[in-house]
């Protein structure tokens, strides 16, 4: 069985939104590899704290973590210290047993005024999931979810309607064809943020796409508060250094695998 942490960056409103894209980035890995995983992950923090002293324990929210807001400022950490941050932990996850999958909305391109950001975001997840586990040849294989309080309600409407009925659209561009969910695992299950290291993995991932995705969609532009230090060649260098643990095959229309839709 495969466990499944997610976490977004934007909003997902629509058709009234504050923000360009919706990133919804998946963390997952065999739960045979949690205990290894989480403590690698720990070992991690605490070299962190030695370095920099940042606590174990303090949650990595990265866009706040760049912007240099609470309870960041009170470290006193200079911007290259910061940017060497995000840096270390692309590697960390880089060298850890999951595998990643994002998929991104693209708000200026919708055109129906009934779109649902969140739930298309997370079908479209899913059914890669689902993939990637490949259960027709491993009928044993489970996943099973885990997210922050937020939108585990949305959530749950749309993993009970998937393995209900699902029609996933043709590669081809011919229409849609049927295929319900078949591997995943009770619904989605809460969690805190501050009490999971996975799911602040998944918030620095879909931080770092959302930022990619203005560079290389152009559409919008970073924030004034990032303009002065953060640079796409700083933003593609994560993206790059993300590259061993993000799921390629989820889409061979981005090198870096990311699913962005409507197209």
């Amino acid at each position: 069985m495969h466990i499944v942490y997610y976490d977004e960056s934007g909003d997902d409103g629509f058709p009234q939104y504050s923000s360009n894209f919706f990133i919804l980035s998946a963390v997952y890995l065999h739960y045979l590899n949690w205990q290894a995983t989480f403590e690698e992950i720990r070992n991690f923090r605490r070299e962190l704290n030695a370095s920099f002293g940042i606590p174990v324990k303090t949650e990595m929210h990265i866009k706040h973590f760049l912007l240099n807001k609470k309870p960041y400022r009170a470290m006193k950490l200079s911007v290259q210290q910061r940017l060497d941050i995000v840096g270390l932990f692309c590697d960390l996850i880089a060298n850890l047993e999951i595998k990643i999958i994002n998929v991104a909305i693209v708000k200026p391109r919708i055109r129906r005024q009934d779109y649902k950001v969140l739930d298309t975001a997370l079908t479209y997840s899913i059914q890669r999931i689902e993939n990637d586990l490949n259960p027709t040849n491993n009928p044993q294989q489970r996943f099973m979810i885990i997210s922050d309080f937020g939108r585990v309600g949305v959530m749950r409407q749309t993993t009970r309607r998937i393995q209900r009925i699902n029609f996933i659209p043709s590669k081809y561009g011919t229409g849609t064809y049927r295929r319900e969910i078949k591997s995943l695992i009770e619904d989605p299950l809460p969690k805190d943020s501050k009490e999971s290291y996975f799911i602040q993995l998944a918030d620095l991932v879909s931080y770092i796409v959302n930022l990619y995705s203005i560079d290389t969609l152009k559409i919008g532009e970073y924030s004034n508060r990032l303009k002065p230090f953060l640079t796409p060649s700083v933003v593609e260098e994560w993206m790059v250094r993300l590259k061993p643990s993000l799921n390629l095959r989820a889409s061979t229309r981005n090198p870096y695998g990311v699913v962005y839709y409507p197209r």
